[in-house]
């Protein structure tokens, strides 16, 4: 059980625990046939999804006109740690729309958003966000491959191939970056178009494991043609669409990231309290204390760098700085919290009875998810020296 979460006064308080006793009494023990996927996880989801809206606790972030409960980012962030302790968590409660609903809501034709809007926050239709692709590096996207070729008509065809999509074999529709006008290496011409799963020349390529576990995909467009109003935002307009979700984005999976990191964190505390060994408890040597201390304090110092990144966010100030702090420290944290409670149980640890591994695979992720640490640091250095 996980209980160390930041409270945000009584109200948000109770709805956090509310939120946690959710995620770990009804997700957590689903999680072996989740990370299964096919039908039997698809309907376990689905039946979570309507457990979650009968207990007042679905689509907690997303706009009320959405038909989310409205929270401010900064009350939400404390929930989303408590649903961000399982990766099923933000999809279970319907949080993990919040990106692209806010996107097709400010972004897409009328048409597009009555087709997919509602059916997308109400858990009906899933979606993914296809950008990086296998020969252009993924931390910049004005070497995308992916061409859009509009019609006589105004549709688009899209040839091209995308990577590490997660969650693709599953999704409904898929926004996928490309070149509309220009070429690889311009400023502008690059767009988002959103591309149902369906049609034709869609192909799911092949899944990509990483470190051992699945939910990334390999897809290919051959040829595959969308109306003109599936066109996100304006034409060539797609790197000032996806910078408003990149903020946001990165700062809701550090805080999820925050949530996993306790998790390990409370694993390696019981084990410490409960493993005996012949001169006593685990937890009376020094060297387990120390691990215990170094990872409280990675989580301790790296709440407030995600909170104060959401609450630039919220008031829509330039956030570019604490996100990328943010980033970088709380993907690092959550590796050397994961490794720590790994060390602390031993072999144990390496195995298939507890969730670390799992958690330190995904804190080795997290330092390329989003860009890779070297663009964050790198970036925040820049900006900072232009400040003076």
């Amino acid at each position: 059980m996980v209980r160390e979460f930041p409270r945000t006064g009584d109200a948000g308080g109770e709805l956090r625990e509310r939120v946690a006793e959710f995620v770990n009494h009804r997700v957590i023990p689903r999680e072996p046939e989740l990370d299964a996927g096919g039908p039997a996880a698809a309907r376990i989801l689905a039946g979570l999804q309507d457990e979650a809206k009968r207990n007042g606790l679905w689509a907690l972030p997303l706009p009320v006109e959405l038909g989310g409960q409205g929270l401010p980012l900064t009350s939400y962030a404390s929930i989303a740690e408590a649903e961000g302790v399982s990766d099923h968590g933000p999809a279970a409660l319907g949080s993990s729309t919040l990106l692209d609903a806010l996107m097709l809501h400010r972004h897409a034709a009328s048409r597009v958003r009555e087709l997919y809007l509602e059916r997308l926050t109400t858990g009906r239709i899933r979606s993914a966000y296809a950008m990086t692709e296998p020969e252009a590096p993924g931390s910049d996207p004005l070497l995308t491959e992916t061409r859009a070729t509009a019609g006589p008509d105004g549709s688009w065809t899209l040839s091209g191939r995308k990577w590490f999509t997660t969650a693709a074999a599953e999704a409904d529709i898929v926004t996928v970056l490309a070149w509309t006008d220009g070429e690889p290496g311009d400023r502008h011409g690059l767009s988002l178009l959103l591309v149902p799963t369906a049609t034709p020349g869609f192909r799911i390529v092949r899944e990509l494991p990483v470190l051992g576990t699945g939910g990334q995909w390999e897809i290919e467009l051959n040829g595959v043609r969308v109306p003109a109003d599936h066109l996100i935002g304006q034409r060539g307009d797609a790197l000032a669409v996806a910078a408003q979700r990149l903020q946001l984005g990165r700062t809701l999976r550090c805080l999820r990231w925050l949530g996993q990191a306790e998790r390990a964190f409370a694993l390696m505390r019981t084990r410490a309290r409960e493993r005996t060994l012949r001169r006593g408890p685990l937890g009376d040597h020094q060297l387990v204390q120390q691990h215990l201390f170094e990872a409280l304090l990675a989580i301790r110092s790296t709440r407030p760098l995600v909170h104060e990144a959401a609450r630039l966010i919220e008031a829509g100030r330039d956030a570019h700085i604490e996100v990328g702090l943010a980033k970088v420290a709380a993907a690092r944290m959550l590796q050397h919290v994961a490794d720590a409670a790994i060390q602390v149980h031993g072999a144990a640890g390496l195995g298939p009875d507890t969730p670390l591994p799992g958690l330190f695979r995904m804190g080795r992720m997290a330092r390329l998810l989003d860009g890779p640490d070297e663009l964050h640091i790198t970036s925040v250095a820049r900006r900072v020296l232009r400040e003076g």
